[in-house]
């Protein structure tokens, strides 16, 4: 679970539009136990340079072997409920509705790995001009997440995205080629990359 960090104001529901703006000024919301929602702008904020992703010699093989199939935006209500199952989660059902919406306006994509019509894998995140805001992955077959890690990269640069933001450093992002920076960078990149006109 993201460790929560520089927290801001509470609020118990979550408007897209307030979403939208926050994510525009490096703020994000994530759920505590109670539901209560709470925003967060973390210093220093963790990012995933594409140039330092970090591709292992085994899951080169699993994307060589073509083990899953990589689709786009085809299952994003799925995958956010895939990543919200598990024991600690800051994904509540106020979450699932808002992200939701936010993907009928082409604000918010998923990345999925199938294997024989069933969604092992994926992650989810929102766009805004360059920037690409990670929000959470899951896994339920070995390297699935990670393979859809290589397929947004890879979506992203050919898109012309300069931010990738991952929030908090993991061990395993780190593990993927994440790093950290200062949160006054973060946000001078992040203004740069909103003025750019990326398409997903």
């Amino acid at each position: 679970m993201r460790t929560p960090k520089q927290k801001a104001k509470t609020s118990e529901s979550l408007d897209p539009h307030l979403v939208i703006s926050a994510y525009a000024q490096g703020i994000f919301p994530m759920a505590d136990d109670e539901g209560t929602i709470n925003w967060y702008a973390p210093d220093p904020r963790a990012i995933l340079e594409h140039y330092h992703l970090r591709v292992s010699r085994s899951l080169r093989a699993t994307i060589r072997q073509e083990r899953y199939e990589i689709r786009l935006d085809s299952a994003f209500e799925q995958v956010m409920r895939c990543c919200a199952d598990r024991d600690e989660t800051w994904i509540n059902e106020e979450f699932i509705k808002t992200y939701t919406f936010l993907h009928t306006r082409n604000l918010a994509h998923s990345v999925e790995a199938w294997q024989e019509e069933r969604l092992v894998g994926g992650l989810y995140g929102i766009t805004l001009g360059g920037a690409f805001m990670g929000e959470s992955m899951f896994s339920y077959a070995t390297d699935a997440s990670k393979v859809c890690l290589v397929a947004l990269v890879e979506h992203l640069q050919t898109r012309g995205f300069v931010l990738h933001d991952t929030q908090f450093l993991t061990s395993h992002l780190q593990s993927l080629g994440g790093s950290e920076i200062p949160r006054a960078e973060y946000e001078s990149r992040l203004a740069e990359a909103l003025t750019m006109r990326c398409h997903w």
